[in-house]
C-alpha cells in the first residue's frame, strides 16, 4: 500500500467519527444517555483515533527509526481501538453489559500495546533532541488503559454515593488529563512552533523535568481520590497544572514573537487556553465542592467545555495543518489544499470561542439553544472543507500527473485568497449577535423584556404624577424577595432593579397586571411599575413560587390607604397575559361537565403493564416537556410531564437490576426527579436542575413492589399536581403469571385557566376539582379495560397524590390477593383458601396490586371508594366478555 492511500484510508477514520458525534448531537433529545454519547463519540472516537495515528507519525519522526511491525502494526490497533470503541458505546447504549466488558478490555489492552510499542521503538532509537516526547506518548497510553478500566467498573459496579464518583472523577482525570493531555502536551511542543513558522526550539515539555511533574500530579490525584481526601486530590491537579504552565508560557513567548496568522494557530491557541481552564475548574471544583458528589456533578457540567473548547479546537486545528503535509503533492498542490481547509478560518475561530463563552454566561436557555446550534454548525463545517480539500488535492495531482515529465501546468487552479480579517470579524459578530437576537426572540421574557408602561395608570389611583423616580434595589434569594416591601412616595415613578441571585429563574407580578418578565439565575433587570398611587400587592407567579412565601408589598407613603383597583382587583377588564398572571383568569373548572362523553377519536392511556424483560440495565431518557393536555371531555391544562404524559412512563424491572436514568429539563422553570425505587443519598441525583440541563440517576433496585417516582422541586405538592409523577414496578420474586395485567395511578387535578397550569391555591387548600386513574376523569368510563370471564387479571394501583388516598374498589368484583407495600396481606385467599377483600387502601404514594377473577360476563365498575373522589373523575369499567 502506497503512503498516499494509507493516509487516506487512516485519515478517514476520525472524520467518520466526528460526523457520528455531529449526527448524535443533532438528534441528541431522541437518544437515551445522549450527554455521555456525545462525549464518548468524541473522545473515546475521533480524538482516541487521531492520538493513535499522530502519536505514532511523531514517533517516526521523532526518533528517526522505525516502529515494530511498521505499518501493519498500527492498522491492527486502530482496527482493535475501533472495534473496541464501537463495543463499548453499542453496549452503554443497549444496555448490553458483556459488549462493553468485551470493548472496555479491548481498548485498555490496545492502548498499552500502543504504549509497549512506543517503548520499544525509543530504545532502539539513537538519542535525538526531542526523543523525550515519545515518553508523553507511553505515558499517556498507560494513563487510557487505567480511565477504561475505571469506566467499565462504573458501568456494571453497584457501587453508589461517594465512592462512585470518585471513581467518576478518576475516569475523567485519567482519560482528559492523562490521556487526552499529556498526548497533545508532548505533540504541540513541535507542532505549536510548526504552525507559527517559528524556530524550532528544545522545550519544557521535551525537558526530562516536566514529564515526571504531571505524572506525579496524576499519581496524587488518584491517591487522593482512592483515600478519600479532596485536599490532597487537589493537590495533584495543581502539581498538573503548574507542570501546564511551564509549557504554556513557552507557548505564548513563541506566539508573541510569531504571531498566529491561521486557521490552525487560532484554533490550537485557544485549546490550549481552554485546557488551562478546564484544568484549573477541575482543580477548583475537587477543591471547593462542599461534598464529592457535588464535585463529581460540577466537573460533569465542565466536560462538555472541555470537548468544545480544547480536544475539538485541537484536533480540527492539528488536522487543518498536518492533512496538506501528509497528502503532498508538492509545495503548490499542498498550499491549495491548505487554502480550503483556511476558508472562513477567522469566521470560524472567532464564533466558536465567543459562541462558547457566551453560552457560559447566565443567558436564558433558547439563547443558549441558538448559541449551541451556531457553535456545532461552525465546527462541523471543517468536514465540508476536507471535504473539499480531498477533492481539490486530487485533482490537482492528476492534472501533475497528467503534464508532461509530471511537471504542473503553468496555471493551477487553486482557491481563491482568504478573505480579509476585518471582513471575517465583522462577520462572526454579526452571526453571535444574530443568534443571541433569534433566542430572545423566541423568549423574550426571559430575557426579561416586558412592557411596564401599561401599568402605570393602573398603579398611579389617578394621583398627580411628581415627576420624581424612586429606584429600588430587590434582590430575589432562597425564594423570597429581599427586601420584601419598600416604600414609594405616592406619585413617584417606581423602577425596581431585580437582581436574581437565586439558583432558580423568578419574575415579579404586580397586582395592578404589570410583568417583569422571566429572569434567569445570575441575570437582572430595571423594572419599570408606574407611577405609584395606593399601596400595590406582588408576587412571583412561577407555579407554587407565591406558595412558598414569595410575595412583595409596594407601600405608598402619603396616601389616603389602599387603592382597591390596585389590590384585590387588578385589571377587571383585561384578559390578556398580564391579567393571567395576575390571576384573573377564569378557572377551568367551570367547563367541567363529568357526564360528558370524550370525542369519538378520543384514546385513553393504555393501561397494559408491559413485561419487565430479561434485560438486567434499563436505560432511559427522562424529558420534562410542557404539554396541554386534555384532562377531562373539553378540559385542558398546560402540564409539566415526564416524556409527555402524565403520568410518565411506567418503569418495570426485577429485584437486582439496574436503572440508568438520564433527566433533562426540556420545560420553562427549574425541575427534578426522585425515584423511591432507589436507595441511595439524594444531595446529587434528586437536585433541581434548570431548563436546558440534564443529569445521570442511576440506581439499583434491590426491593420489590409499586414505587412513585415524582419532582422534588419545591413546592413539591404543586410540581406533583401539575403532573409531574409515575410508577416503577418492581416485580417480587416468585410472582405467579396471570392472564392480563394492568397498571392504574391516581391523582389529583387543581384546575387553573383553561390550557393553564394548576392552581397553587387550590393545592394548598388541598381540594381538587378532578381525581382521576392515569391522567384522565373517567377514560376506563368511555374506553374500558377488558377480560375474560375466568380469566386471572392482576391491576397494580398506586397513589400519586399529592394529597389524597386512594380506597381502590371493583363493583362486582372480589379480590383473592391483595399485596399491598412489599407484601401480601391476602395471597389465594388466605390461610382459610375462601378469604377475600373488597378495597385496596392507600394513603399517598402507597402501592400495591390485587388480583381477581371475574365469574361471569358485563361491566364491572372500579372506582375509589372514597365516593365523592370517584364522582370527581376516579372510576372506570372493566369489561368482561364470555
Amino acid at each position: 500500500m502506497n503512503r498516499r492511500l494509507w493516509h487516506r484510508i487512516t485519515g478517514l477514520l476520525t472524520p467518520a467519527w466526528l460526523l457520528l458525534t455531529l449526527i448524535a448531537v443533532l438528534i441528541h433529545r431522541f437518544i437515551p444517555v445522549a450527554p455521555w454519547l456525545m462525549v464518548h463519540l468524541l473522545f473515546l472516537g475521533a480524538v482516541s483515533t487521531a492520538i493513535l495515528v499522530w502519536s505514532q507519525h511523531f514517533a517516526d519522526t521523532l526518533l528517526r527509526h522505525p516502529a515494530p511491525g511498521g505499518r501493519a502494526s498500527l492498522a491492527a490497533r486502530l482496527g482493535a481501538h475501533t472495534v473496541g470503541a464501537v463495543l463499548v458505546i453499542t453496549g452503554i447504549v443497549g444496555g448490553w453489559w458483556p459488549l462493553v466488558l468485551a470493548g472496555g478490555i479491548l481498548v485498555g489492552a490496545n492502548a498499552l500495546a500502543h504504549a509497549l510499542l512506543l517503548f520499544r521503538q525509543s530504545r532502539g532509537a539513537l538519542p535525538a533532541r526531542f526523543a523525550p516526547l515519545v515518553r508523553y506518548y507511553i505515558a499517556a497510553g498507560i494513563a487510557l488503559a487505567i480511565g477504561v478500566a475505571l469506566g467499565v467498573l462504573m458501568a456494571r459496579t453497584d457501587i453508589d454515593g461517594d465512592p462512585f464518583e470518585r471513581m467518576f472523577i478518576a475516569h475523567i482525570g485519567l482519560n482528559l488529563l492523562g490521556w487526552v493531555g499529556l498526548t497533545v502536551i508532548g505533540t504541540v511542543a513541535l507542532l505549536w512552533p510548526t504552525v507559527l513558522h517559528a524556530r524550532v526550539q528544545t522545550t519544557r515539555a521535551s525537558n526530562r523535568g516536566t514529564l515526571p511533574l504531571f505524572l506525579a500530579g496524576l499519581a496524587v490525584l488518584g491517591l487522593g481520590l482512592l483515600i478519600d481526601q479532596r485536599l490532597v486530590a487537589a493537590a495533584g491537579v495543581l502539581l498538573y497544572l503548574v507542570g501546564l504552565g511551564l509549557v504554556l508560557v513557552e507557548a505564548v513567548r513563541l506566539a508573541r514573537q510569531s504571531p498566529a496568522v491561521t486557521f490552525a494557530g487560532w484554533s490550537l491557541g485557544a485549546a490550549l487556553a481552554w485546557f488551562f481552564a478546564c484544568v484549573l475548574g477541575f482543580g477548583l471544583l475537587v477543591a471547593f465542592a462542599p461534598s464529592w458528589v457535588l464535585a463529581a456533578d460540577r466537573l460533569e457540567q465542565l466536560v462538555p467545555v472541555f470537548a468544545v473548547g480544547f480536544a475539538a479546537q485541537i484536533l480540527l486545528g492539528a488536522l487543518s495543518h498536518l492533512l496538506p503535509v501528509v497528502l503532498g503533492g508538492g509545495p503548490r498542490v499542498s498550499k491549495a489544499t491548505a487554502r480550503e481547509l483556511e476558508r472562513g478560518g477567522l469566521f470560524r475561530a472567532i464564533v466558536v470561542n465567543v459562541g462558547l463563552i457566551l453560552y457560559l454566561l447566565p443567558v436564558p436557555s433558547l439563547v443558549k439553544v441558538t448559541l449551541s446550534l451556531l457553535v456545532v454548525g461552525t465546527l462541523a463545517s471543517f468536514l465540508v472543507l476536507m471535504t473539499r480539500a480531498l477533492r481539490q488535492n486530487r485533482r490537482l495531482r492528476g492534472a501533475t500527473d497528467a503534464t508532461p515529465s509530471g511537471r504542473a501546468s503553468a496555471s493551477p487552479q487553486v482557491a481563491p485568497a482568504p478573505p480579509r480579517r476585518t471582513g471575517a470579524t465583522i462577520t462572526a459578530v454579526g452571526a453571535l449577535l444574530l443568534a443571541v437576537t433569534l433566542g430572545i426572540a423566541l423568549d423574550p421574557a426571559a430575557a426579561g423584556i416586558a412592557s411596564g408602561g401599561a401599568s402605570v395608570g393602573a398603579a398611579s389611583g389617578d394621583v398627580e404624577p411628581t415627576g420624581h423616580t424612586t429606584t429600588v434595589d430587590v434582590e430575589m434569594i432562597d425564594t423570597r424577595f429581599s427586601p420584601d416591601s419598600i416604600e414609594v412616595p405616592v406619585g413617584d415613578t417606581l423602577v425596581i432593579n431585580l437582581t436574581n441571585a437565586d439558583d432558580m429563574v423568578h419574575n415579579l407580578v404586580l397586582a395592578t397586571g404589570a410583568v417583569s418578565g422571566s429572569i434567569a439565575p445570575g441575570a437582572g433587570l430595571a423594572f419599570d411599575a408606574g407611577v405609584v398611587g395606593a399601596d400595590v400587592e406582588g408576587w412571583c407567579s412561577i407555579a407554587g413560587h407565591k406558595l412558598l412565601g414569595m410575595v412583595f408589598t409596594i407601600v405608598a407613603v402619603g396616601s389616603g390607604g389602599a387603592d382597591p383597583a390596585a389590590g384585590d382587583e387588578p385589571l377587571a377588564m383585561d384578559h390578556g397575559p398580564a391579567a393571567a398572571a395576575a390571576g384573573v383568569a377564569p378557572s377551568a373548572a367551570d367547563d367541567l361537565d363529568l357526564m360528558r362523553e370524550p370525542d369519538a377519536d378520543f384514546v385513553a392511556r393504555d393501561p397494559v403493564l408491559e413485561s419487565a424483560g430479561a434485560e438486567t440495565v434499563h436505560t432511559l431518557t427522562m424529558r420534562v416537556e410542557d404539554v396541554e393536555t386534555e384532562v377531562s371531555p373539553g378540559v385542558t391544562q398546560t402540564l409539566w410531564t415526564f416524556n409527555g404524559t402524565a403520568p410518565g412512563p411506567t418503569l418495570h424491572g426485577k429485584v437486582g437490576d439496574v436503572f440508568d436514568i438520564t433527566f433533562v429539563n426540556d420545560g420553562s422553570i427549574q425541575h427534578s426527579i426522585d425515584f423511591h425505587a432507589g436507595a441511595l443519598a439524594p444531595d446529587r441525583p434528586m437536585r433541581s436542575i434548570n431548563p436546558g440541563e440534564s443529569l445521570t440517576y442511576r440506581f439499583t433496585a434491590t426491593r420489590s413492589g409499586i414505587w412513585l417516582y415524582h419532582c422534588s422541586t419545591m413546592p413539591m405538592s404543586v410540581h406533583i399536581a401539575n403532573g409531574m409523577f409515575g410508577a416503577v414496578i418492581i416485580d417480587p420474586p416468585g410472582l405467579t403469571a396471570v392472564d392480563r395485567e394492568y397498571v392504574l395511578v391516581q391523582s389529583e387535578l387543581y384546575l387553573g385557566a383553561q390550557g393553564g397550569e394548576a392552581d397553587a391555591d387550590k393545592v394548598a387548600a388541598q381540594f381538587p376539582d378532578l381525581v382521576v386513574f392515569n391522567g384522565s376523569a373517567n377514560q376506563y368510563g368511555a374506553r374500558p379495560l377488558t377480560a375474560k370471564v375466568g380469566e386471572k387479571v392482576r391491576i397494580w394501583v398506586l397513589d400519586a397524590g399529592p394529597n389524597v388516598g386512594s380506597s381502590f374498589h371493583i363493583v362486582g368484583g372480589q379480590f383473592d390477593t391483595v399485596y399491598k407495600e412489599g407484601d401480601y396481606l391476602l395471597r389465594d385467599g388466605g390461610s382459610t383458601g375462601t378469604g377475600g377483600a373488597q378495597v385496596l387502601d392507600l394513603a399517598v404514594a402507597q402501592g400495591g396490586f390485587v388480583e381477581l377473577t371475574f365469574p361471569e360476563a358485563g361491566n364491572y365498575p372500579f372506582v375509589s371508594h372514597v365516593m365523592s373522589d370517584a364522582e370527581k373523575g376516579a372510576r372506570g369499567i372493566v369489561r368482561v366478555a364470555p
